[in-house]
């Protein structure tokens, strides 16, 4: 029992009861530790049940005696057949204990492992707080002001920046083997192309550049893949094919859109003739300017829209600044700067109204534009429909003088349309049998292939899936087998595997010598059995010869009489002597069973238990008292 006790105490750590190094046996479980083995088990097997009993005893007698019944409850639900409750946990024995754990730690779901396996316990609680200090110990030391910043800013000396990101020119590979770089390309990335630390003007933002560049490439890589895998697959093309695609509809697009943007410029041509003419000459007005030191001389956006008016007003010019001489006080330079800068601002605002105001105008002329040409186009397209039926009254009109030869004609030409009509449908029913049958034909190989896509593109998903799943399990159990490794780094190294292989070596051959003396034991007394069985019918069947032969000679001698005698009561006292032998023999064998059943009482700690059971009776009386006398009270 030692073996199958170290077992379950095992069994019950790894589910997370809190089992002390000192207890060796169930014999030693209290009924808190039993109680709470037993709610460990419950919540691992099935943990509705569970979650809802505690794993310690209350301290009121009747809360305990009603967990104990869940607890039976619980157990008996999981599917535990033998006897049970409430005695099982406050009254426990070692036999019901025993066959209770065994069960429940059979029960736990070997699947789980790792749901077993949780570091849980004092003993795995010491291996990781060990693992956590190792690694640790193995980072080197840093001072304060190198080491990574919790979050992002700016330090006072330096050391801490902001994650401020700059484009960067990366020299990047094809990803395409059979396609080689442009000689240009490579000159320019081996001798103008500068690195990557002289590309940023401020040193410390190049490793964030990096990264961003760096996750900038991997969110187009997933985005890429995830589109080829939902759409591009569909399209039954290959990736370059789809690429093209793409970009052929995306420069339509582009098209679209410009084209769209720039109609209404299109159609007010002659007003954009007029405002691109007078742009023109505003600019050449400009750049003809002979004033040298004039403020607005480069042509700014300033300038433009000072004379972007239709109007033949005159901008006033500002003085220019002259060149202060030593005589000219710094105060009245900077005077006459306030008023030259008032008087620009002032001019700036006028000009910005004129602007604005114009900007309105050409708006509501686009729009009255726009309208007229739609009134044009309708107008156009009504008198195109009146023309044509002007027409064709003026065609009736001049057949009217000749109605009868122009009806016989009329006719003429409809009947001869019918014969080439049914001329035509002839010949086309004779193309168009075969057609018709290629067709179908080709429907059905298009219908197969599409059959055949289908069934090849949901087994290259069904296969994608796996691979995901696959590589997911190959993550799973490498980060699985690096804790397992872990664990047995850190596990004690002087127990080998050779030496529990010894031990259940040896213990598997003691139960092979018990099973085979136990059977030596059982053919013995077969064999005993049978010559005892033997040895009682010679003696039955030589006493009846024998008993025989006295018997005639005594009817005619004395003495043969008296041995007759001799020989029935010597018969008699075998007899009782054999029955005193097996009644002696039934006595042992029943004093043997009375001492294992006293054994088993003294184990199920029968007198503590009654000892234990009047304390919680004086307990429970006394809980009843109080409870009467708050009630009287109340």
């Amino acid at each position: 029992m030692e073996e199958v006790d170290n077992i379950l105490i095992h069994a019950l750590r790894q589910v997370g009861t809190e089992v002390s190094e000192d207890v060796t046996s169930v014999k030693e479980f209290t009924s808190e530790l039993i109680v709470e083995a037993v709610v460990r088990c419950v919540r691992v097997i099935d943990s509705g049940l569970g979650n809802a009993l505690p794993t310690s005893l209350p301290p009121g007698m009747s809360a305990r005696f009603r967990v104990g019944m869940s607890l039976a409850q619980a157990c008996q639900d999981v599917g535990y057949r033998g006897e049970i409750g409430y005695q099982t946990f406050l009254y426990s024995n070692e036999p019901e204990i025993r066959s209770l754990l065994m069960f429940l730690v059979e029960k736990l779901p070997r699947e789980r492992a790792e749901d077993s396996d949780q570091p849980t316990g004092k003993s795995v609680l010491q291996r990781s707080i060990a693992a956590a200090i190792k690694s640790q110990l193995t980072v080197p030391w840093l001072p304060p002001n190198c080491r990574l910043p919790l979050l992002a800013g700016t330090h006072v000396f330096g050391a801490v920046n902001s994650f401020h990101t700059q484009p960067l020119s990366l020299p990047h590979c094809d990803k395409d083997p059979g396609k080689k770089a442009l000689k240009e390309q490579i000159d320019y990335q081996r001798n103008v192309l500068l690195p990557v630390t002289a590309q940023s003007c401020h040193p410390p933002t190049v490793v964030a550049s990096i990264l961003e560049e760096h996750a900038a490439e991997l969110s187009a890589a997933h985005e890429w893949d995830n589109e080829w895998n939902t759409q591009g697959l569909l399209s039954r093309l290959t990736p370059q094919d789809y690429r093209a695609r793409k970009r052929t509809r995306l420069r339509k697009r582009i098209q679209e859109q410009l084209r769209s943007a720039a109609l209404p410029s299109s159609e007010n041509a002659s007003a954009g003739l007029r405002s691109n003419t007078d742009l023109a000459e505003l600019l050449q007005t400009f750049r003809s300017s002979t004033t040298p030191d004039h403020i607005l001389a480069k042509g700014s956006h300033f300038t433009h829209t000072q004379k972007f008016t239709f109007t033949q007003e005159t901008a006033a010019v500002p003085t220019p600044i002259p060149i202060p001489t030593g005589r000219q006080s710094e105060t009245e330079i900077q005077l006459r700067q306030q008023e030259e800068l008032s008087l620009l601002q002032q001019q700036f605002q006028k000009l910005c109204s004129e602007l604005d105001q114009l900007t309105a105008d050409m708006k509501h002329m686009n729009v009255t534009h726009s309208q007229v040409l739609d009134e044009l186009t309708q107008t156009q397209l009504a008198n195109t429909d009146q023309e044509e039926k002007i027409q064709v009254k003026k065609k009736t009109i001049d057949l009217l003088p000749d109605a009868d030869d122009n009806v016989a004609k009329l006719q003429a030409v409809v009947e001869a349309s019918s014969k080439r009509v049914v001329h035509l449908a002839s010949q086309w029913e004779k193309h168009r049998a075969p057609l018709i049958e290629e067709h179908r034909r080709l429907k059905e190989i298009c219908s197969s292939q599409d059959l055949e896509s289908s069934r090849k593109l949901s087994e290259m998903k069904s296969l994608h899936e796996k691979i995901r799943v696959a590589t997911e399990e190959a993550k799973k159990k490498e980060e699985m087998h690096k804790q397992l490794v872990s664990e047995l780094e850190s596990l004690p190294q002087d127990a080998s595997r050779s030496a529990y292989t010894e031990r259940i070596l040896e213990i598997v051959s003691n139960i092979k010598k018990q099973k085979e003396e136990i059977i030596k034991v059982l053919s013995d007394t077969k064999e005993l059995q049978k010559e005892i069985n033997n040895l009682t019918g010679k003696l039955d069947r030589t006493f009846a010869v024998t008993d025989e032969l006295i018997f005639k000679d005594a009817k005619k001698d004395e003495s043969v009489r008296k041995s007759y005698k001799y020989l029935a009561a010597l018969h008699e006292n075998c007899n009782q002597l054999i029955q005193t032998i097996e009644d002696t023999g039934t006595i042992l064998r029943e004093i043997r069973d009375l001492e294992e059943q006293i054994e088993a009482e003294a184990g199920n700690k029968t007198v503590a238990n009654l000892e234990r059971i009047l304390e919680d009776y004086k307990a429970i009386r006394l809980e009843n008292s109080s409870l009467a006398a708050k009630v009287r009270e109340g």
